[in-house]
């Protein structure tokens, strides 16, 4: 790799680590709308899988806060199947952890293609739709939305955009069968501690850089995993 590339990756590193310090702090000073933990641990058995569904929009609507045009990610009561504007989460240690995400963003081609790439998940891969894949090429398709990312476990999936162009994009949370893409992929938790979870992909519109605003706030772009042995 040249003089070049290395400085860019190095750069690109170090404002991820900014950006993660950031969204750890402001999350605590500026917590989202709603609060607590969804609990997964409750008559949980021991080795068995855990299964979490979310959904991301463009838009939140009315229905969850004040900021009505904020980008969030949603969660699936595992219990009731409500969908919560609650972003953290009670897991088990060393449990795997499957994952469903109802995509119903548009996207956009990424600033850093590293986070085009599947990290950290079971067998390196997730599904886009049905279909296996490693990496996408954010400048083709649609591009990508979001990420949903967990540093500490070194899991990183890139979240594939509907297209833009649609008339019938969902602008109010919770969506159901309007255009989405479903992104399935499993991973295994680590030993008990705290573990925060965030989109890498600058969305908060408005923010400079896209980095404030629902990017920093909990409860929208990123939550918490708590692991309980």
């Amino acid at each position: 790799m040249s003089l070049t590339g290395r400085l860019s990756t190095a750069i690109g590193l170090f404002l991820v680590a900014v950006a993660l310090i950031a969204w750890s702090l402001l999350a605590f000073l500026h917590p989202g709308t709603d609060g607590g933990y969804t609990d997964y641990t409750v008559g949980h058995t021991a080795g068995a899988p855990i299964n979490v569904t979310l959904q991301t929009v463009g838009s939140i609507g009315s229905g969850f806060g004040e900021h009505t045009t904020w980008v969030s990610y949603l969660q699936k009561d595992p219990t009731t199947g409500q969908w919560l504007h609650d972003t953290s989460m009670i897991l088990p240690a060393n449990t795997v952890v499957n994952v469903t995400i109802d995509q119903y963003d548009s996207g956009s081609p990424l600033r850093n293609q590293q986070w085009g790439q599947v990290t950290g998940t079971i067998g390196g891969t997730a599904t886009l739709n049905g279909k296996s894949f490693k990496v996408y090429n954010s400048y083709a398709g649609n591009g990508v939305g979001h990420t949903f990312a967990v540093p500490g476990l070194d899991v990183s999936v890139p979240l594939v955009g509907v297209n833009g162009n649609l008339t019938n994009i969902c602008s109010q949370a919770p969506c159901g069968s309007l255009p989405h893409n479903v992104l399935t992929f499993s991973f295994k938790t680590g030993a008990p501690g705290s573990y925060n979870w965030q989109c890498f992909v600058p969305c908060g519109l408005g923010y400079l850089y896209g980095n404030g605003g629902p990017m920093s706030t909990l409860n929208y772009m990123g939550g918490f995993l708590k692991v309980v042995a």
